[in-house]
């Protein structure tokens, strides 16, 4: 850390040392973007003033900038610099008061500070700027419009704000503000905050709960809302396309179920990383990152108790590297891999951090005694695993050792690495220690029974890093090649999953993996369970039992269903339907192929027990075809490849109502045999059918063999009468309806069935068909 300025070498340098020393923070530093002035908004207590003041170097002379304000009058809430097209490289500063009055200010050497224009920001004399940011030559900000009622109820005018845009044109004639336009309205209170292509709308602390659980995302060239809850993993987006659905509730429509279920956001301070992501800090000094498609990424956890309302907490981002002060620490932290690349105690309390002109690995920090600069380089790799990695081990073992423990006592990773007894995470960090890296340093020695481990885990260790090496291509791939390198990830992402414990934690996450990336998700399926078809057209699989005990199983009820946590059989179907729906029936024939073979047929704890395997490839379906146009004939192939009673007669319902004759017999011909309690359910079905109109008339010498034996005349007339349809008038002979039933179709049924011998008459056929009845006396003895 060495001082590259004392502020003597700005314009009143012994002030700006004076405000910065008084002890009273300044509630915003920000410095020009060539880095020539230094702006400070500062917020006194009476009966000094609150001001603006700029501060350029000695090498600039021209009149100063001084703007102060006698409280309650209103307030600065804004100092932007925005880019001026009259002049290359020039900027403006624009200052945007609270009562939507805003003054642009322009910077000419040797003449100093000019007011180019006064301009009203708001439309409306009652409207007040809580938030403002720019977006290229646009100002976006969130204004507040009291109600008209002096004695209005405020809870019940909590959605008084509006979040509005409007471009400022600065040309050689002076500047101009272009038409406002509402971007939402009838809103919370938000605070606005740009990234290059979006703006993100952040609750502010004293919003509502029931407001504060989500953030918004505003992309103004698609005109498009992104709603989401990070920490739930809930992203849903809207496109406005009249400014009649710029309405805040109306945006949340369809969402407010879900999103009242969700905890209110944990922020402590927030602001935008020069990636375009935002960067958001929690009470418990957790850091982490919300891309502009609504995900989360965590990066860092802060040390020390948790955050106060009032402790600041700086941010700013340079490169790939994050910086944050806190209470006089300065982290630096790798943003694409959580690595803490240094950590400094600084000997000033209060920083702010500064733009470094040019300088990529260097910080510039403002502090009462100066400006400094601090160097940092990145890591290098020293032959031991990354400090994030170890704790992954050491917090992975704290659950999986939490789980199978009787003591109520919480384990810790503090007490697991004190503690001694349990060495398996010890072990896996010394292998990791001796293993990764180790082309750049010599491996160190290991102790016989660790060598021996290391070799087991050694195909492992080598997916882990190569798992590793992919994500870093990803992070620092060309967008024309992270789709390929997306599909690779997912599959191994995928096949690990497949090969560990399936809780609820996996689960859900297999469930973010198929609905972002279904397409790869479904290729890394084919591959894990090695589906193909074979040379006769049918589909096989190659998968191990292990993972087809990963794809069967099913949690409890209450661990799904609360969070559309789906089960991964239902995923792997919906897949199937979605991509190859063909090979749905033969999956689920094939799935309880190996259902039979690992469990018995009435065994409750395989995945039978619960609910078939067909109903549930049904739910599946059904869930579909709520979204589109009903697929029968999918249902009729789910419902047949069961081969259950229950589900064949299902399924011949189902073709009786579709009226498709021909199936209707060659699925009675087909599962007949399956069961003589099947053959007789199926023939009194198509009976009952036969004797209320005529379609089967044509398959009658294909229907008729399907007679149970154990049916006689008797029953199968009762059956007819039972059956016949109900005609308004009494039946008159001879009647010329072409769809009444004659004695004539029912004859070759009712000869053949009193032509077949009786079951009574085969039992007794033995004693009917001897030489002498009766029997003759057996001879007596004397």
């Amino acid at each position: 850390l060495r001082q590259v300025s004392d502020l003597s070498d700005f314009s009143r340098g012994h002030w700006l040392r004076e405000l910065l020393c008084r002890g009273e923070e300044p509630s915003h530093v920000q410095s020009s973007p060539d880095g020539r002035h230094l702006l400070l908004l500062q917020k006194s207590r009476p009966p000094t003033l609150p001001r603006v003041v700029a501060f350029q170097r000695h090498s600039i002379a021209g009149a100063d900038l001084e703007r102060s304000w006698q409280p309650p009058q209103p307030a600065p809430v804004g100092l932007l610099f925005l880019q001026s097209p009259v002049v290359p490289d020039s900027w403006v500063l624009v200052v945007v008061w609270e009562h939507g009055r805003t003054e642009v200010w322009h910077f000419v050497v040797a003449v100093g500070w000019q007011l180019l224009q006064t301009l009203e920001l708001c439309q409306g004399a009652r409207a007040r700027v809580v938030s403002v940011c720019s977006q290229g030559a646009n100002l976006v900000w969130c204004e507040e419009r009291p109600p008209l009622g002096a004695h209005s109820d405020m809870n019940k005018c909590a959605f008084r704000f509006c979040v509005c845009a409007r471009a400022l044109e600065v040309g050689e004639q002076g500047v101009r503000l272009g038409t406002a336009r509402i971007v939402l309205h009838n809103s919370p209170e938000y605070q606005v905050l740009a990234s290059p292509q979006h703006v993100f709308l952040v609750p502010a602390a004293a919003g509502f709960a029931t407001t504060s659980k989500f953030l918004l995302i505003w992309n103004p060239e698609k005109a498009e809302f992104t709603i989401t809850a990070p920490s739930a993993g809930f992203i849903h987006s809207k496109l406005l396309r009249s400014s009649s659905e710029s309405d805040f509730k109306k945006l949340l429509l369809g969402s407010v179920g879900l999103l009242s279920g969700f905890a209110p956001l944990d922020i402590h301070t927030s602001t935008v990383s020069n990636s375009g992501g935002l960067l958001l800090v929690s009470t418990k000094g957790s850091v982490s990152i919300v891309e502009p498609d609504g995900t989360q990424r965590h990066i860092f956890d802060l040390e020390g108790s948790p955050l106060a309302h009032g402790s600041p907490v700086q941010l700013k981002t340079f490169g790939s590297i994050l910086a944050c002060v806190l209470a006089g620490v300065l982290y630096l932290v790798d943003q694409n891999s959580g690595r803490l690349v240094e950590k400094e105690v600084l000997s000033m309390k209060e920083v702010h951090f500064l733009e470094s002109q040019g300088e990529e690995d260097s910080i510039q920090l403002l502090s009462q005694s100066g400006i400094y600069s601090f160097s940092f380089s990145k890591p290098e790799d020293n032959g031991r695993p990354e400090p994030c990695l170890v704790e992954m081990v050491f917090e992975e073992a704290c659950r999986y050792y939490q789980r199978r423990s009787l003591s109520s006592s919480k384990l810790t990773v503090e007490k697991l690495k004190k503690g001694g007894t349990f060495q398996a995470p010890v072990v896996l960090t010394a292998i990791l220690q001796h293993s990764l890296h180790q082309k750049q340093k010599p491996a160190r020695s290991l102790q016989d029974t660790y060598t021996k481990l290391l070799s087991t885990v050694s195909l492992d260790l080598q997916s882990y890093m190569s798992l590793e090496l992919l994500k870093t291509c990803v992070v620092c791939a060309p967008e024309s090649e992270v789709e390929s390198y997306c599909k690779e990830l997912v599959e191994q992402e995928v096949s690990r999953i497949l090969q560990s414990d399936m809780d609820k934690d996996n689960l859900a996450y297999l469930n973010s993996v198929f609905a972002s990336f279904p397409k790869a998700a479904w290729k890394a399926t084919r591959s894990c369970l090695q589906l193909q078809q074979n040379g006769d057209g049918l589909l096989v699989a190659r998968a191990t039992p292990e993972v087809w005990k990963k794809v069967l199983c099913q949690p409890q009820l209450e661990e799904v269903g609360q969070n559309g946590i789906v089960p991964l059989f239902e995923l792997i179907c919906a897949s199937f339907l979605r991509f190859k729906p063909k090979w749905l029936p033969s999956f689920v024939e094939l799935t309880q192929q190996y259902v039979s073979s690992s469990w018995s047929y009435s065994s409750k704890e395989g995945p039978e027990g619960r609910v078939p395997l067909y109903k549930r490839a049904l739910g599946v379906l059904a869930r579909k075809n709520k979204h589109g146009e009903a697929n029968d004939e999918m249902e009729l192939e789910l419902l047949l490849c069961s081969k259950r009673p229950k589900a064949v007669l299902q399924a011949l319902h189902l073709l009786i109502h579709l009226k498709q004759w021909q199936r209707v017999v060659e699925v009675a011909e087909k599962f007949s045999k399956l069961s003589p309690l099947v053959n007789k359910e199926i023939f009194i079905t198509l009976l009952a059918e036969f004797a209320q109109h005529r379609e089967l008339d044509p398959y009658l010498d294909r229907l008729w063999p399907l007679c149970p034996a154990e049916l006689t005349a008797s029953d199968i007339l009762t059956t007819v009468l039972q059956h016949l349809p109900h005609s308004p008038a009494d039946p008159v002979p001879f009647s010329s309806e072409e769809n009444q039933l004659t004695v004539g179709l029912l004859k070759p049924l009712l000869q053949r069935v009193v032509q077949r011998p009786s079951v009574q008459d085969e039992m007794y056929s033995d004693a009917l068909q001897s030489s002498t009845f009766p029997p003759p006396t057996p001879p007596r003895e004397h």
